[in-house]
């Protein structure tokens, strides 16, 4: 059997009318005349057959039975307010987890990380330092920012940015042993932020493959090279994306004009299913366009006082 309602717009008029204990302020509220209101808390109370408000003073007051009556109203319209906010704000809250390679995480997204928090107050984030490629296919992480050469397969990714690598430097290490020409290297502990392949690549542009350097310190991965870089332990390759805060404060300098294209780039990376929800979407399109506002800005130059004429590769 159909449950029997009341109409919408005269239970909205009640229930104004009772929040503010007039039918003015319930008219304003509602954008209508205060006739208007009157006659809907009229039509409401003839199709129940109950008296709802009764007049004291300069105040309505409700009746015993508008009493019993506006909980399961009130309710009713906070339920439909909250079911409505979620249908057309989707995206812009709820959890998300992304995985970001380390250097990147800590150089580039997390000083970039208030802007994105201020936007959208209601996403909850865990940011997750990490390049493991099984992230990728893990269920519960939502997105990957990853280093790597494009190769994922089963998943959708997007190249984020392309980088180049050169050289950098702590200030202080420079003016206490300054490095006037690419042999100078040689008096530097050489840091490596991986195998030793983009070191390769930059030293072979620079037509300086033999060189040697008075030490090397291995790390984990480049956010650590560059904080040793930072610190004054030595020469570290420092890139066009993760480094460019860190130039721009001078924290770190780069003394060679000498860049050259890493051989590989940063990628979204997400599983497809993951990639249809909007809460995803929308940390996409945030990324992307923070990315185009900092190449906006030409954050990082490499423009070093030491000129090095780069290689060309030998005709086969």
């Amino acid at each position: 059997m159909t449950k029997r309602l009341p109409p919408l717009n005269p239970l909205r008029a009640f229930e104004a009318t009772a929040r503010h204990g007039s039918l003015s302020k319930a008219a304003g509220e509602l954008h209508v005349t205060h006739g208007a209101i009157s006659h809907q808390i009229r039509a409401l109370e003839l199709s129940l057959g109950v008296k709802l408000f009764e007049r004291v003073g300069q105040r309505l007051k409700l009746t015993a039975q508008g009493a019993e009556l506006l909980p399961a109203v009130s309710s009713a319209f906070d339920g439909i307010a909250a079911a409505t906010a979620r249908m057309t704000r989707p995206s812009s809250s709820g959890s998300l987890v992304v995985s970001c390679v380390p250097a990147l995480l800590s150089l580039w997204l997390i000083p970039r990380l208030g802007n994105f928090t201020a936007r959208y107050p209601d996403v909850a984030l865990r940011l997750i330092a990490s390049n493991d490629p099984q992230d990728v296919r893990a269920a519960d992480i939502d997105i990957c920012v990853h280093y790597g050469d494009g190769g994922w397969t089963d998943c959708w990714f997007k190249k984020w940015s392309s980088i180049e690598l050169f050289p950098v430097v702590s200030p202080t290490l420079i003016n206490n042993r300054p490095i006037r020409t690419i042999r100078d290297l040689a008096d530097h502990t050489r840091l490596h932020g991986d195998d030793g392949r983009e070191w390769h690549i930059w030293l072979a542009a620079a037509d300086a493959l033999g060189l040697k350097p008075a030490r090397e310190l291995r790390l984990s991965d480049a956010q650590l090279s560059t904080e040793a870089a930072v610190h004054g332990n030595g020469v570290a390759l420092g890139d066009t994306v993760t480094a460019s805060g860190l130039l721009a404060r001078g924290q770190l300098v780069s003394p060679f004009n000498l860049s050259v294209p890493a051989v590989d780039a940063f990628y979204v990376v997400c599983r497809t299913e993951a990639r249809a929800t909007p809460i995803v979407q929308l940390f996409i399109d945030w990324l992307f366009a923070e990315r185009e506002e900092a190449l906006g800005r030409v954050e990082t130059t490499v423009a070093g006082q030491i000129s090095i004429r780069k290689r060309r590769p030998q005709k086969g």
